[in-house]
């Protein structure tokens, strides 16, 4: 299957603009101990477990969506490696 690189480039740039979000809250998480979590808000003293878990996985996501960014933008071909 083949997208052309008009497509590529509104992904990356969507992918992209979804970093500095997705760093915001993992950057508010660690300086107020609090994270998003459907409509209420997980506290890292209510449940550090939890808190940890949830940090790591917004973290995970924003290494991820980096990652899909910067191969469509750059056309790094990380895709289609095998």
């Amino acid at each position: 299957m083949t997208t052309s690189r008009s497509e590529d480039l509104l992904v990356g740039i969507i992918a992209i603009a979804l970093v500095p979000l997705i760093a915001g809250r993992v950057i508010r998480g660690i300086r107020e101990g609090r994270l998003p979590l459907y409509r209420t808000y997980l506290r890292r003293e209510e449940n550090e477990a939890k808190f940890n878990v949830l940090l790591g996985v917004h973290i995970l996501t924003l290494l991820l969506i980096a990652f899909i960014a910067a191969d469509l933008l750059l056309n790094l071909g990380l895709r289609n490696s095998q």
